[in-house]
């Protein structure tokens, strides 16, 4: 077959075809283009720092700071540094989103462009996209926290930022994130063929950043989850003989170094060990739409750009990987469509950049290997603290720190927690609670198949409340109410089911417990506002890491706080709330960047919570209304790809109108998958 083909299952999920790999790539940008008009629009113009010239002032901190932070000139930096044929592949795929926004244009497709009209696509657009996605995805918010917190309430450190205390869990980490994966070796599967499994953990837009995609041509035919935007499925895919999935390894992989600039004659200067050195400097402006232009001073020291403070008072540089190195992995993303076996895919993730993900892959004859991948400076202990002097060598990069990797013979499990693989990488990390019951329900079924892995996706258990609510027994001169719900709550499963009434009472109590500790004297100055840009707000939230952390308050209470008072007086609080069902309170809350005037979605009740395997993890300071959550669930199987199966929080397409765009929710919220694509495409694709 000579011509590109699209094809598309029940639920719109895009199959193409092309007869090479750089055609192929054409045809995905446009495929998407047709599927997500407005999305991608937004993205171009959220990677450039021009959302506020058509969407208005809300977005001009954001403009600022991806000016500041330089996303695109870093991109054009890492296109122009490509390979002769990964070059061609990204810029094919910019082309087919011009071609595709051009007919959605022209057809009225898309009305909601409308309001944005769609720009042009250069051929770097895609790498930026690709950044602006993980630039706040490392650890830069977490350092800014951390710098917050010695800065503003140095006696909180301990409590905020120390290890958690030690009767409580066996970890140390504050991390508040939810991906899992696991892979399940040959010897432990029904099939005799290993499985890969997970659900990537994410603030979820609408339309989501992930679009499911089928990519054939005669070298390969892989079904995977694409990044909207960004071309091939790196990150989720099954390739046939071969499958892998990711999750973030949680690694310290950005810096922020505290700089001296001031202003010479020559222009601005930043001081160093040996001195002051010249530093590049120039001026932008960003047009809003309805206000007055902003004017913007792009700062870079020897280390990074400047994303906090102005010259002459306290700034911030941000030194990151792919602005060093001139590379942002998408050499990783072709190879490793063209891979063939597990070894194969590992050589490919050699290539990749940040964030740094633990990878679990597989293939048809057995293989099973888990590693990390990216790239990890090595440098001063410091450095992961927070900000560091830029003028003090110490803290320069010296190199990048090397990975492990291991063959799997029975059943492994990522959860953001520390492993062997990624404690060295990293100092901030998930509790292992997911990880634990994900490899308590693995061990409960001796031969594992699709169905058995599916339930896994939506497990409600709360481990933490296991732990606190014992410590309800004994609690005494409460209401009479109050103390029926103290023997309701110790005798509950724990499970944080959508439907549940003693889900929400704890959710209540929680809540209390979190509030009142908020408002302890060692926090003041922690609960207003940081006086950073606004976009750094969710790590700025003194509710948030309490409610991570509250099991070691619980433990060893800060001055002040007497647990049994306090966990009498949010039980009676809890006992008092009016009748309600965890997901009448705890419900999603996605991102929506749409037109002006657009009416926000509505808001749906689910089950799970932070620290569940189903990970929706609430907001504990916004009445439990969530934004995280997975993604995207699949589960590979390679003993016979067709009973794949994955799903989407939303759906395939994002324009208004389309059957498609929130189609997948109902089966997203049961934790139902659907069955990957499996038509016969062309005569070229290989699987085998």
């Amino acid at each position: 077959m000579s011509e590109s083909t699209v094809r598309r299952d029940t639920w719109g999920v895009p199959q193409l075809w092309a007869p090479d790999v750089v055609a192929l790539s054409r045809v995905q940008g446009k495929v998407c283009a047709t599927d997500r008009a407005w999305q991608l629009e937004v993205q171009r113009r959220r990677s450039e720092g021009r959302l506020a010239e058509h969407l208005g002032a809300v977005w001009v901190e954001w403009d600022v700071f991806a000016r500041r932070a330089r996303i695109t000139d870093t991109a054009r930096r890492c296109f122009d540094r490509l390979d002769e044929e990964t070059s061609a592949w990204v810029a094919a795929y910019a082309q087919g989103v011009n071609d595709g926004l051009g007919d959605a244009l022209a057809r009225g497709a898309a009305p909601e462009l409308g309001a944005l009209e769609p720009g042009h696509w250069d051929p770097w657009t895609p790498i930026g996209v690709l950044l602006t996605q993980h630039l706040l995805f490392g650890t830069l918010g977490d350092k800014l926290w951390r710098d917050r917190v010695r800065r503003e309430a140095p006696g909180a450190w301990e409590l905020l930022c120390g290890p958690r205390h030690p009767s409580v869990a066996d970890w140390d980490g504050v991390a508040a994130s939810g991906s899992n994966a696991w892979a399940v070796a040959g010897a432990r599967s029904a099939t005799s063929r290993p499985f890969v499994a997970g659900d990537p953990h994410r603030s979820l837009e609408l339309p989501g950043v992930y679009q499911q995609v089928r990519l054939a041509c005669p070298e390969f035919d892989v079904v995977g989850i694409a990044f909207v935007g960004v071309p091939g499925t790196p990150h989720f895919a099954h390739a046939g003989p071969v499958a892998w999935g990711i999750t973030n390894a949680m690694s310290d992989c950005h810096d922020v170094f505290e700089e001296e600039l001031r202003r010479s004659a020559d222009g601005v200067e930043s001081r160093e060990a040996d001195g002051w050195a010249p530093v590049t400097a120039h001026h932008e402006v960003v047009s809003v739409l309805g206000g007055d232009q902003v004017d913007v001073e792009v700062v870079e020291t020897g280390r990074g750009p400047v994303v906090v403070g102005e010259v002459g008072a306290r700034c911030l540089s941000v030194r990151m990987v792919p602005r060093v190195e001139g590379d942002a992995g998408l050499a990783a993303s072709l190879a490793l469509l063209r891979a063939r076996s597990a070894q194969d895919v590992r050589e490919a993730w050699r290539g990749w950049v940040e964030p740094v993900n633990a990878v679990l892959t597989a293939d048809r004859d057995g293989t099973v290997l888990e590693f990390t991948a990216g790239l990890v400076p090595d440098r001063d202990a410091a450095n992961r603290e927070g900000p560091v002097p830029g003028w003090e060598p110490q803290h320069a990069w010296t190199g990048y720190l090397d990975h492990a990797e291991a063959a799997v013979t029975d059943v492994a499990v990522h959860a953001n927690h520390a492993t062997r693989h990624t404690a060295p990488l990293g100092r901030d990390f998930a509790s292992p609670d997911r990880a634990h019951r994900i490899t308590d329900l693995l061990a409960a079924t001796p031969r594992l198949d699709a169905d058995a892995l599916q339930h896994i996706h939506t497990d409600t258990l709360h481990a933490p409340a296991r732990r606190i609510l014992p410590r309800l027994a004994g609690l005494t001169g409460l209401t009479e109410a109050a103390a029926a719900l103290r023997d309701e709550l110790l005798a509950w499963d724990c499970r944080m089911d959508a439907d549940s009434a003693l889900a929400h009472r704890y959710a209540v109590l929680r809540a209390a417990l979190v509030g009142r500790l908020c408002r302890l004297d060692v926090f003041d100055g922690l609960a207003t506002g940081s006086g950073l840009p606004r976009i750094f707000d969710p790590w700025m939230s003194l509710a948030l890491r309490v409610s991570v952390r509250l099991e070691s308050f619980l433990a060893q209470p800060p001055e002040g706080f007497d647990v049994a008072a306090e966990l009498a007086a949010a039980l009676e609080e809890a006992a008092a709330a009016p009748e309600a069902r965890w997901g009448e309170r705890h419900r999603l809350a996605p991102i929506r960047i749409g037109p002006p005037g657009e009416q926000p979605p509505d808001r749906v009740g689910a089950s799970g919570d932070r620290d569940c395997v189903f990970a929706t993890s609430s907001l504990p300071d916004s009445d439990d209304l969530f934004v995280q959550a997975p993604a995207a669930r699949y589960i590979w199987d390679l003993a016979d790809r067709s009973r794949s199966r994955w799903v989407v929080p939303h759906g395939t397409a994002g324009s208004a109108g389309s059957p498609h765009v929130d189609d997948q929710q109902p089966l997203w919220l049961q934790g139902l998958l659907l069955p990957v694509p499996n038509d016969d495409l062309a005569e070229g694709p290989c699987l085998d």
